[in-house]
């Protein structure tokens, strides 16, 4: 796999002495002292000689010492840079650290892929670190914004999914919850599109529905996963399913009240 070179890459992370712009002045007229540019002290010529070394020593032993002497803390510094230079900080590790573990371990992997050819070794791990923290980074981004999305729009308890979450609701005992629960489903599959006459509301709402069936093959219940679960199966948005829970769950206690009141549900719409 040739790996091009990443020019934004090595115009960030690798800092170079830049050319002096002149004296810089406060506010107040008072010159600005600035900290003295360095070069990059962690990813040395030697780093990249030791690359090749480990490339081709045969001995595994040799390659570990070698990676460990004189590769790894160029690696470490590498995604440490490139972690906080580009902000990736949507992760689901617990630290920083975590996950400059998880890079590092990463461009390990990869080590073998490497030719003296593909340029720079500095470049070119740090082209292969940068693309693999956009990828995790995107799609940590949206996982944390879908579960933001479904906290804010679920916020309200009238919203909850008790009615599938919890088979002994109103203190029914577990057997008679469970006879309330094939009640409801067989009456919204005799009338389904009669509450949902929209095709989309009727597919949001037989998935719903399919929940109740399953419900003995599912270990756990709790709104986010029911959210996460149905979008997935229906590609609707939150809102949408929202809607259908809300007036599912108007259905749901008309339908308990009957089932308190007579022990049986009228299959009559």
């Amino acid at each position: 796999m040739n790996v091009p070179l990443d020019d934004d890459l090595q115009a960030k992370v690798l800092t170079v002495p830049v050319k002096d712009e002149g004296p810089q002045y406060t506010k107040r007229g008072t010159l600005r002292l600035r900290k003295p540019k360095t070069k990059n002290q962690y990813f040395t010529a030697d780093t990249e000689e030791a690359i090749i070394e480990y490339l081709a020593e045969p001995s595994q032993a040799k390659r570990n010492r070698i990676y460990n002497e004189r590769i790894w803390y160029g690696f470490h510094k590498l995604t440490e840079n490139i972690i906080h230079t580009f902000k990736f900080y949507y992760t689901e590790v617990d630290t920083i650290a975590e996950l400059q573990h998880e890079v590092t371990t990463f461009l390990l992997e990869k080590l073998h892929l490497y030719k003296q050819d593909k340029g720079k070794a500095f470049s070119y791990f740090g082209t292969i670190a940068k693309r693999y923290l956009i990828l995790y980074n995107n799609n940590n981004y949206k996982k944390l914004k879908q579960r933001a999305e479904v906290d804010a729009i679920d916020s309200d308890q009238s919203i909850t999914i008790d009615i599938i979450n919890n088979h002994s609701d109103l203190d029914k005992p577990r057997d008679e919850a469970t006879e309330f629960i094939e009640f409801l489903i067989k009456y919204m599959d005799l009338h389904l599109f009669s509450h949902f006459p929209k095709d989309e509301d009727a597919k949001t709402a037989d998935a719903i529905i399919e929940l109740f069936r399953k419900r003995e093959n599912i270990e756990l219940f709790n709104k986010k996963a029911i959210y996460i679960y149905i979008r997935e199966i229906t590609d609707q948005p939150t809102p949408q399913i929202t809607k259908v829970i809300k007036k599912m769950k108007k259905v749901y206690i008309k339908l308990m009240t009957q089932y308190i009141e007579t022990g049986n549900v009228s299959m009559r719409y």
